[in-house]
């Protein structure tokens, strides 16, 4: 079973039951009725959050409720922040490439203003 937080995320039903708490506490029940998995291997997959640190159990009464515990995504969030100039070069030259295409597709004005044969436009003596 892992325990450290990157092993946990690799499961992408793992990352989706953070993502359903996000909002606040839910009960087992709901949470697994997410998911066509069976209860018990929800539950298996709330424990291993649970040992990762990342989720708490709460009883109230019957039922369980497990809340966020996003503390050790900070882990996550540190490891990744060195990749954020790389993401954000990637996402600056995707934009520009956007807007060099959209200036591409877009018809040329047929009199432009600095043209002196534009006839919406009085020749000065």
């Amino acid at each position: 079973m892992p325990t450290d937080v990157f092993g946990v995320l690799a499961n992408p039903v793992r990352r989706r039951l953070l993502e359903s708490l996000r909002d606040g506490p839910r009960p087992t029940g709901e949470l697994a009725g997410m998911f066509e998995l069976s209860r018990p291997a929800v539950s298996e997959h709330l424990a291993v959050l649970k040992a990762a640190g990342l989720v708490r159990e709460e009883a109230r009464g019957r039922h369980r409720f497990y809340h966020l515990e996003p503390a050790p995504l900070a882990e996550v969030g540190r490891w990744l922040h060195p990749f954020e100039h790389y993401w954000n070069q990637r996402l600056k030259a995707l934009a520009d490439h956007l807007d060099r295409q959209d200036h591409q597709d877009q018809p040329a004005d047929p009199h432009p203003p600095d043209r002196p044969d534009r006839p919406d436009k009085e020749k000065s003596p």
